[in-house]
């Protein structure tokens, strides 16, 4: 019986045991030759002797079996194969950082810590369901949060103590805001003090009653009284407080008209009360993220922001 043919074997590539031989130093020696056009700067630059540079290049050349560079009196050219080897070892070494960065931010995903500041408007409504998904898909990051006011929070941001924030918008100049959430004010009224058949309320309306609001070192506080003041209004604010929780609460007791946002409104389940959206004029408080003017989040403070833009769009 005659035995099977076998297909036979390929002859070995001789090019690819070349390049296999070639180390990234020698790699990195040519690179320098061609950038600087010059052996005496590659030398210089790598603080070698021009000597061993040469020796390098002409072990490179040997190794690929090709004239890498032209050598004249006055200067140093690539060959056509020198200029192809240079465009493709450029993309390598690119294709290396990249590869190099991305197992840095993988490490630092992994073991890394994010300091947060955030309003308490938002602290206490939508945070906590994004940084449980957070925790869930990163549960190595070891999360810092301070909740704050506005001067408070912009100063820690200025300061460094924290990565960045969320909280509203300003115009401080040492600050970069990325607005996310546009977040209308609404009142909690009493139901004995409720006008009737309307969903909406005016500011000259809630002028008439007994009012509840943040204080006005508070964006939201000042912007009221602004708005106020623009029409010659004077309102009656009975009672002045820094968390929303005690305005609703102090609502549904019966004291007065509390001014809040919707995110906040939307959780707080009132059952003395009901929301009406302010209008003539609609005011709206604007939230984003807030970082100090021209820094770079780390990793893992990226992840989290790039969480914080995709579910606060969203709301």
């Amino acid at each position: 019986m005659a035995s099977p043919m076998t297909e036979p074997k390929p002859p070995p590539d001789t090019n690819a045991a070349a390049l296999a031989r070639v180390n990234l130093k020698l790699l990195q020696t040519f690179m320098l030759v061609a950038e600087n056009g010059s052996f005496k700067a590659a030398a210089d630059r790598a603080r070698r002797s021009q000597s061993a540079i040469s020796m390098q290049i002409k072990q490179l050349e040997d190794q690929l079996g090709a004239r890498l560079f032209n050598r004249t009196t006055r200067d140093v050219k690539l060959t056509p194969e020198g200029s192809k080897l240079f465009a493709s070892t450029q993309r390598g070494l690119q294709e290396v950082g990249i590869g190099l960065r991305n197992v840095q931010e993988a490490l630092a995903i992994r073991r890394g810590q994010v300091a947060l500041a955030c309003a308490p408007t938002i602290a206490s409504t939508h945070l906590p369901r994004i940084l449980a998904e957070f925790e869930r898909d990163y549960p190595g990051i070891k999360m810092l949060l301070s909740e704050l006011k506005s001067a408070d929070l912009y100063q820690a941001i200025g300061t460094d103590a924290v990565d960045f924030g969320i909280g509203p918008i300003s115009g401080n100049p040492d600050l970069d805001f990325e607005p996310l959430l546009d977040d209308p004010l609404h009142a909690l009224i009493p139901t004995r003090m409720c006008p009737h058949n309307r969903r909406s309320i005016t500011l000259t309306d809630l002028s008439a009653l007994p009012l509840l609001h943040f204080h006005t070192t508070t964006l939201m506080g000042a912007m009221l009284e602004r708005e106020a003041a623009a029409r010659g209004m004077v309102l009656n604010v009975r009672y002045r407080c820094i968390q929303a929780e005690t305005l609703v609460a102090m609502a549904e007791a019966g004291i007065g008209a509390a001014i809040l946002t919707q995110s906040v409104v939307r959780f707080a389940q009132p059952n003395h009360s009901r929301v009406y959206r302010i209008v003539e004029p609609e005011l709206v408080h604007r939230y984003g993220i807030v970082r100090k003017r021209g820094k770079e989040l780390s990793p893992a403070a990226e992840r989290l922001a790039q969480l914080i833009r995709t579910s606060l769009r969203q709301v």
